[in-house]
């Protein structure tokens, strides 16, 4: 080998050694420079700067595959980061701290699109300087985010704001600005099939991305994406299974709720059942129940009482009352009350005083009370009050039957009830105009009690047989009180007065001929009575009871002639056919004035003072007329009549 051929391989040596050394790039281009000084042959310099190109070469190609795997070592950490369980929060903030540092970043940034208005916000941030970055409002059009899912690729500029190939917007660009960013990539969260998020690398200098540094963000990006998405589902499972688990509470508390109900049910029932005293059951619910209780019978009488109940008025008691079906309702003064039933038997009411409001729980207790006190009723109490309630009405029924039992029993079975059949009582009808039927019977109970009354319930309606000696006014007070009570109006008749047990049958013929004529007239929903109504009630009514109508206007006068055999109603009708003259009136009777005189002044003890009144006048001029043509027809019909002449 020549000397020259030796040095070459020298230098040749020297640049395998210093590569073998890992020397740094400086080194080699000195042996060049060494050589040059030396003044080394031309043909060893230029071996000597061929082994150097090709050493640098080695150099810059180990140096990228160095880089290379180690952001593919980063890029693995960071996948087992991502791979861990955690929250979207927690992925966000770990994917933007991660990518700033795999790509030796200044700033990294997420957005995503709202779930409402589909407009993108960014959602994370590390290393912002500024306050305008996290919540930014992306514009729709333009910008970098928007090119890259456009492109469903990386998308990237070494300047941004002096990059004119990009679409600016005014806002982002002074966020930029504010950042004091240069360089900016951004690639697409790719979630499977879909592009969500969008995920940006910045530098706050020139900065050119390199080939591998965009293949190594569009698989950040991929696989951010997909960590996202488990977090998101993530999120979503938690968030359901939290929510499974807030109804499995509520389940849970709901059936311990029940079990409890049940078991207090139970205790009360078994209370009832062992015979123990209204009072010893009632002071046992109030314990449950937290609150003051009172038990109220059929009637309205109170029962018994724990704690501290306020009188309340008892048309408030009555709502509670009227459905035996109805859930609790609030009353008058915070109180809750609930009807006590068996079956389609109402027998009382439950009235509930209590500091605090009522819950779910407390409203479902109240109504197994309510059943618990039903079983204790049936078998103490309540059994006095039915039969007592039955009593009444098949007195009623009694009194309203043809042919009717004997008046002197009846009245010793309504002075043993404390109804007196001697004093004036008048007929009252109530009859709703819908189906509230039920109710008006509940209400009925409580109010013939009240008023020291008889009821009757009849298919449509119900008979209130009331002390009074106005039917006017006792059907306008019914009116009064039922039909706020009802969700339809009610039409109510009144009549009478009567004062023993064999009138109280026609009576409540008249009540009914009056009822039929407001029907009639088309004056449903109101109240009156047969003498408001007078002659129309015949008239008008389906049934004309024609003698009914007689013995309401003159019948006291018909009686009076009859058992007395005078002639008060034949000297009626001559004052009438004489123009109200007494004079004239005795010239065709063949009496002396002083006589008519004194047989009006009789009339007037028996009719009342107002019967010369127009209206009233009418009516009995219609009365004389109808019991005169009666008369003459039943002469007609007697046995021998066709043989008078």
């Amino acid at each position: 080998m020549t000397e020259q051929g030796a040095r070459e391989d020298r230098g040749a040596s020297a640049v395998l050694e210093l590569l073998a050394s890992e020397a740094p790039p400086a080194r080699l281009e000195s042996l060049v420079a060494r050589a040059r000084r030396e003044h080394a042959p031309e043909a060893e310099l230029e071996s000597l700067e061929h082994a150097t190109r090709l050493g640098l070469s080695i150099h810059s190609q180990r140096e990228r595959r160095q880089q290379r795997e180690a952001g593919l070592s980063a890029l693995l950490d960071t996948t087992r980061d991502l791979v861990a369980p955690n929250d979207l929060d927690t992925v966000l903030r770990m994917v933007t701290r991660r990518s700033r540092l795999l790509f030796g970043a200044d700033m990294s940034y997420i957005s995503f699109p709202h779930p409402e208005d589909g407009v993108s916000y960014v959602r994370a941030s590390d290393g912002h300087i500024s306050t305008l970055n996290v919540g930014l409002r992306l514009p729709g059009e333009g910008g970098l985010g928007n090119a890259a899912l456009a492109n469903l690729g990386p998308v990237w500029t070494p300047d941004y704001l002096e990059d004119d190939g990009i679409a600016h917007s005014a806002g982002l660009d002074e966020v930029v600005r504010a950042e004091g960013l240069r360089a900016i990539m951004a690639v697409p969260l790719s979630q499977g099939a879909h592009h969500g998020g969008v995920l940006y690398v910045a530098d706050r200098n020139v900065r050119h991305f390199t080939g591998d540094e965009v293949s190594l963000i569009s698989s950040l990006g991929h696989l951010a994406g997909l960590a996202i998405e488990r977090a998101r589902v993530l999120d979503e499972t938690n968030s359901a299974l939290r929510e499974l688990a807030r109804e499995n509470d509520r389940l849970t508390q709901a059936l311990h709720d029940a079990d409890e109900l049940a078991r207090i049910h139970r205790e009360l029932v078994d209370e009832a059942l062992s015979g123990a005293e209204p009072h010893t059951l009632a002071r046992a619910a109030s314990r449950h129940l937290r609150g003051s209780l009172r038990v109220y019978a059929a009637n309205g009488t109170p029962l018994t009482t724990v704690g501290a109940i306020p009188e309340s008025e008892a048309a408030a008691t009555a709502v509670a009352t009227m459905d035996a079906a109805a859930e609790p309702v609030q009353v008058d003064g915070g109180m809750w009350a609930v009807p006590v039933g068996a079956g389609r038997e109402y027998l009382g009411t439950l009235l509930l005083k209590s500091e605090h409001p009522p819950a779910e729980r407390d409203h479902r207790l109240l109504r197994l009370v309510a059943q618990a006190t039903a079983v204790q009723l049936l078998l103490e109490t309540s059994r006095t009050a039915i039969a007592q309630g039955r009593a009444h009405d098949e007195l009623l029924e009694d009194l309203l039957t043809v042919p009717q039992r004997p008046p002197q029993q009846l009245e010793e079975r309504a002075r043993r009830l404390g109804i007196d059949l001697n004093a004036p009582h008048v007929v009252v009808i109530a009859r709703p105009e819908g189906e509230a039927h039920g109710k008006m019977y509940s209400w009925a109970s409580s109010y013939a009690h009240r008023m020291n009354g008889l009821k009757s319930v009849h298919t449509d309606s119900v008979v209130l047989f009331l002390p009074g000696t106005d039917p006017g006014a006792a059907a306008s007070a019914v009116s009064e009180e039922l039909s706020p009570l009802l969700d339809e109006p009610a039409t109510v008749a009144g009549a009478g007065p009567v004062s023993d047990a064999a009138a109280v049958l026609g009576c409540h013929r008249e009540a009914l001929r009056c009822l039929d004529a407001m029907t009639a007239l088309g004056s449903t929903g109101r109240s009156a009575s047969a003498r408001e109504l007078g002659f129309l009630g015949v008239l008008l009514a389906d049934d004309r009871d024609v003698a009914g109508f007689i013995d309401s206007v003159i019948g006291p006068l018909l009686t009076y002639d009859r058992e007395r055999f005078t002639e008060l109603a034949r000297t009626l009708g001559a004052y009438f056919e004489t123009g109200n003259s007494p004079t004239r009136a005795a010239q065709r009777l063949h009496v002396h004035p002083n006589t008519v005189a004194r047989r009006l002044e009789r009339i007037s003890d028996l009719l009342g003072r107002d019967w010369q009144q127009p209206e009233r006048a009418l009516e009995v001029q219609l009365a004389l007329r109808l019991s005169r043509i009666r008369q003459v027809l039943m002469e007609q019909r007697a046995p021998g009549a066709g043989e008078r002449t």
